[in-house]
């Protein structure tokens, strides 16, 4: 899809790729993917992730297949642009959980002629868009979305159904506390758990 180095490397141009869907879908599996042809591209690359997340491992970048690449957790994306200087690559995994900032960090890369490639979940667990991500969506020349399966019909999956109780926006969680779903099978978990308000939305659910 992208060629990892150009003809005329004078002509060194940057860009945001964005790769988002729900949990369970392979966003960081290909985030990985893009990053270590990068690198066998003998280009410069960066990687980071913020500093919340460690539930596979501190410093790397883990997919749920536990593939891995090394990483730099960091606090805030401010952070990236101090750390990145003098890359080609710059790669962010779980851009949900930054500040709004990282929009112009990314916007700052690539107008210096870095390739920066993006992943984070699109909507939160209630299906409302998180974080950063749909400024990121807005503002990216490339973006890839990927889908899980719904656990419960075997439809494609856009959801991220957060069945631990909790109203927390950010809650760190894998298998234990998460499940893909398709929109039908959101809708009614929603139901089921008493989280849907919209009476015409129950009704048009209950038509099913």
């Amino acid at each position: 899809m992208f060629l990892e180095k150009l003809v005329n490397q004078n002509a060194r141009r940057g860009w945001i790729e964005v790769v988002c869907g729900s949990m369970f879908s392979g966003k960081t599996e290909e985030l990985i993917r893009r990053l270590k042809r990068a690198q066998f591209a003998q280009l410069k690359v960066e990687i980071f992730k913020p500093q919340i997340d460690t539930r596979y491992d501190i410093n790397e970048v883990v997919s749920h297949d536990r593939n891995s690449i090394s990483s730099t957790p960091v606090p805030a994306s401010s952070n990236i642009l101090l750390l990145a200087d003098g890359v080609d690559v710059v790669g962010i995994d779980e851009a949900q959980f930054f500040d709004d900032e990282l929009v112009n960090v990314c916007t700052q890369l690539a107008n210096k002629g870095v390739r920066v490639i993006v992943a984070g979940l699109d909507m939160d667990f209630s299906g409302k868009p998180f974080g950063p991500m749909p400024a990121l969506l807005a503002t990216a020349e490339y973006i890839t979305k990927v889908h899980a399966i719904c656990v419960d019909c075997g439809d494609l999956a856009l959801h991220s159904f957060r069945f631990q109780q909790s109203d927390d926006l950010v809650l760190v969680g894998e298998k234990e506390s998460y499940k893909p779903l398709c929109r039908k099978c959101f809708n009614q978990n929603q139901l089921d758990r008493g989280n849907v308000k919209n009476t015409n939305l129950k009704d048009e659910i209950n038509e099913f």
